[in-house]
């Protein structure tokens, strides 16, 4: 997911991806202990566009706080 994909979704549907992505990650990583994985690739993909979207959630909220402040 490119950068202005998730700066052009809303907070919620933000969270509830992140939410989604952070589980694919978690059960990706259970599964590479145990099995092989069709594609081990995809967890760097994950890792990188959890990032992402950590990063455009903090700018929303250093924005918010400017804005209050």
């Amino acid at each position: 997911m490119k950068i202005e994909e998730i700066r052009g979704k809303s907070d919620v549907e933000l969270g509830a991806v992140f939410g989604a992505m952070k589980k694919e990650l978690f059960d990706m990583r259970f599964k590479s202990a145990s099995q092989s994985l069709p594609d081990p690739s995809r967890i760097r993909t994950l890792r990188r566009t959890i990032a992402r979207m950590g990063t455009v959630v903090r700018e929303r909220e250093l924005g918010r706080n400017a804005k209050a402040s």
